[in-house]
């Protein structure tokens, strides 16, 4: 399997490791508002899907508008053996559009940066900071940058590239005229400073999300991505295992169902 996908999709791999929540970490306090709108920025087609579907289906079905942000196309990734290595981007930008109508999310950008290749330069900080800007988010929601030897998959090259040019497009590019002034001057996008952001994959989670009701939904959004998961069997189990482990570390109770957040205030 190619290593870029692996990583990033493998529910034999990564869905059996521990979920990345200390034991002892506890809920952050709920925010006092909903924000009306959530920008989610991931590397991959279907990264966003195994971190946070279930949460995603929870804010769309509370009228939370949600935006999904895709760094590549997945083009370096596995596809259906008959599929020629031209067409996998598109495959995969296809599964990932059906996979978001799955969670109740209709506007998906692809921004078209090389699979495999991401660093967080100046120019990714740039992109991912105009992006901030077109849609003005009250939340975000970004990869982890943190390396976790503990667990390899979730800490790939990308999504660490993705996870370190966010934070710093959240702060201090997007909100600074002086970063990156073509946005402002030839593009005519004014500054946003985005009130809170949420990382996920890390283990400094600090919110969990009770997303027992939005399960199935979660589980049909992945299935969406059939080119990385499909035939894979015991998938529902496993997933719904490791929400299980979230959702009692976290001290939801049992029988419940959870994915877990830093959130860090970045007003």
């Amino acid at each position: 399997m190619p290593q870029d996908t692996e990583p990033d999709t493998g529910p034999a791999t990564e869905l059996d490791t521990q979920p990345a929540t200390e034991p002892d970490t506890q809920p952050a306090t709920e925010p006092d508002t909903e924000p009306r709108r959530v920008l989610v920025l991931a590397a991959h087609p279907d990264d966003i899907d195994f971190g946070a579907a279930g949460t995603v289906a929870t804010w769309t079905e509370a009228g939370i508008e949600v935006v999904y942000a895709i760094v590549t196309s997945g083009e370096a990734g596995e596809a259906f053996p008959d599929t020629p290595r031209a067409e996998v981007g598109a495959l995969r930008e296809a599964e990932q559009l059906a996979a978001a109508k799955c969670v109740g999310v209709t506007d998906v950008r692809f921004l078209h940066w090389p699979d495999g290749r991401l660093v967080p330069s100046l120019e990714l900080r740039r992109d991912l900071s105009r992006v901030i800007r077109q849609v003005r988010p009250d939340r975000i929601l970004i990869p982890s940058a943190e390396l976790d030897l503990d667990r390899i998959y979730a800490s790939h090259p990308d999504h660490r590239a993705v996870g370190e040019a966010a934070i710093a497009a959240v702060y201090p590019d997007a909100r600074n005229p002086w970063a990156h002034p073509e946005l402002l001057e030839t593009e005519g996008l004014e500054p946003w400073t985005v009130p809170e952001t949420w990382v996920m994959a890390t283990k400094h989670a600090n919110q969990a999300v009770d997303i027992t009701e939005a399960f199935e939904r979660k589980v049909a959004a992945l299935q969406a991505h059939a080119s990385q998961i499909g035939g894979r069997e015991g998938m529902d189990e496993m997933l719904r295992s490791w929400g299980a482990a979230i959702a009692a570390k976290m001290g939801l109770g049992e029988n419940r169902i959870a994915e877990a957040f830093q959130v860090v205030n970045t007003r």
